[in-house]
């Protein structure tokens, strides 16, 4: 995945800054292409600053260097890291992506989610009391604990604490995890330690707390691409979360995907 890949690059770079060279990308890229010849990366999707600011160098790298790289995306090249930040410095991979790959557009008025979707409840709204009780007697059910201990994740030599824990099921609230400065790879290692996790009190996002959205749809997607069953209370129905202003367009991905992790055999696969 995507966001996996991207993290080992930034360790690595990370790791060549150590030695003091001046391009620590160039041999993190060569060290790929040693190992490789075809990459092939599953929802390409570029929300981060960083990610936007090396990905063109490491796509054109790795292409001169012999490797295929192959992608699938929700969006065509023109809409990837569109309204970020410094975006005229990501245009170039754009017009990299138009010149070197072949795209495919693959067109269905069907979003194939909505057929999984089954009768289990594990998404509450409002984010009231009933749902607060409701999230008690899963988690009750789930851990057979109280309130569990938390669960210290250490990335990237720092330490990430979710507040409930028990037998891999986590449980935290929306701000717990969404309104401090974590990224993908603490999104990540979450979604690597859990098998169930419970978020309470998403609130209506909007450009207001855009930071934060930003942070819950990275996190829906390493849930996503963990197969971690997701259990929710929030203040509205997916597609009502995020309705106007920037990140709108983003989020109806995210929204798909939260309506898919209610099916009762979601992460069973």
């Amino acid at each position: 995945h995507f966001h996996a890949f991207m993290q080992e690059i930034h360790h690595g770079m990370h790791e060549a800054r150590k030695t003091g060279v001046d391009d620590a990308l160039a041999p993190v890229a060569r060290a790929v292409a040693q190992d490789l010849r075809l990459l092939a990366f599953d929802e390409m999707q570029i929300t981060d600053i960083t990610d936007a600011m090396i990905v063109g160098r490491l796509f054109q790298m790795l292409m001169e260097a012999g490797v295929v790289i192959v992608t699938t995306s929700n969006r065509p090249p023109e809409d990837l890291y569109k309204n970020g930040l410094n975006r005229a410095l990501f245009l170039p991979f754009i017009a990299l992506l138009r010149a070197r790959m072949e795209v495919i557009e693959l067109q269905s008025e069907t979003d194939y989610r909505q057929h999984r979707l089954t009768g289990a409840q594990v998404y509450f709204t409002p984010a009231d009391a009933g749902a607060h009780a409701a999230m008690d007697a899963l988690w009750s059910e789930l851990t057979g604990v109280g309130a569990g201990t938390p669960l210290v994740l250490e990335v990237q030599g720092r330490k990430v604490e979710i507040p409930h824990h028990h037998n891999a099921v986590a449980r935290a609230g929306f701000w717990d995890l969404c309104g401090r400065p974590l990224g993908p790879a603490d999104y990540l290692a979450l979604a690597d330690r859990v098998r169930v996790l419970m978020i309470e009190d998403i609130p209506h996002l909007s450009a207001a707390n855009y930071n934060e959205a930003k942070r819950f749809v990275t996190l829906i997607d390493a849930l996503y691409e963990g197969r971690v069953r997701l259990i929710a209370s929030a203040a509205d129905q997916p597609e009502r979360l995020y309705m106007e202003g920037a990140g709108a367009f983003e989020f109806e991905r995210t929204a798909s995907r939260l309506r898919e992790m209610q099916a009762i055999d979601w992460g069973s696969a």
